[in-house]
């Protein structure tokens, strides 16, 4: 059952997403304007997420969105399926999510994704991909938007311990934003590296707020050590070595 919920749930992504064609090209023959470009980036997102509700029986639940401020944030979330770069887009709007190079060559979306705008970088350009992250980030900040970054920089399983990339500290530094630290477990429903997707409940788990001007020592602590210090409540107990036996 569960294969073919998500071999339906992948059918009607192809067929919901090509739907978007038509806003693509109106969008871009009248000059790609910005706002009505992010709008139809959240319709899309949101009609991903209804698939996934309908057909394979996933929904979410977020716990301490209280915490999310009202100014403009530097927002650091642990990174499991595809489902919290769509989902983002939802939860926190107007959002600018820093994204690697190769998520807007998907096809249709990925020509929304570049102008809601997106904050994309080439990480092997290294030192370049780093001042173009820090300038666009400072000029969507500027805007009122606050912005997103995966700082592990890849999908990690719910088992593996969290583990921030270089990078986000300097962006934390430049910024001089307060920072929301985000842990979400939706690899327990949409695995890395595979299609399937299992029914169930994405946790979205918005943790206290720390300000701007930390050590590093001291922003690593409140983010990354406290979303791996989250995950846990969904990783599975080990279990005890069994003894062993007298000769």
């Amino acid at each position: 059952m569960s294969r073919l919920r998500s071999g339906l749930f992948n059918l009607y992504w192809a067929v919901w997403t090509a739907l978007f064609v038509v806003p693509l090209v109106v969008l871009a023959a009248v000059g790609c304007p910005t706002k009505p470009i992010r709008a139809a980036t959240r319709l899309w997102a949101r009609g991903i997420l209804f698939g996934l509700s309908r057909i394979v029986g996933l929904r979410y639940v977020e716990e301490g969105r209280g915490h999310i401020p009202d100014e403009p944030c530097l927002i650091v979330a642990n990174h499991q399926s595809a489902w919290e770069t769509l989902a983002f887009l939802i939860l926190v709007p107007n959002v600018a999510i820093v994204a690697k190079r190769e998520l807007v060559a998907i096809p249709i979306v990925g020509w929304f994704l570049r102008r809601s705008p997106m904050i994309i970088i080439d990480r092997a350009n290294g030192t370049q991909a780093l001042r173009v992250m820090i300038d666009e980030s400072r000029a969507a900040v500027a805007e009122g938007r606050s912005v997103l970054m995966f700082p592990e920089g890849t999908r990690n399983g719910i088992a593996d311990p969290v583990q921030f990339k270089r990078g986000v500290e300097l962006l934390y530094a430049k910024l001089g934003l307060p920072v929301l630290p985000v842990a979400v477990n939706s690899g327990l429903y949409w695995p890395h590296g595979g299609s399937r997707h299992h029914p169930g409940a994405v946790t979205v788990s918005y943790l206290p707020l720390l300000p701007p001007g930390l050590s590093g020592r001291a922003f690593l602590e409140g983010t990354q050590d406290a979303i791996d210090a989250e995950l846990n409540r969904w990783r599975p107990v080990p279990r005890p070595a069994e003894p062993v036996a007298a000769s």
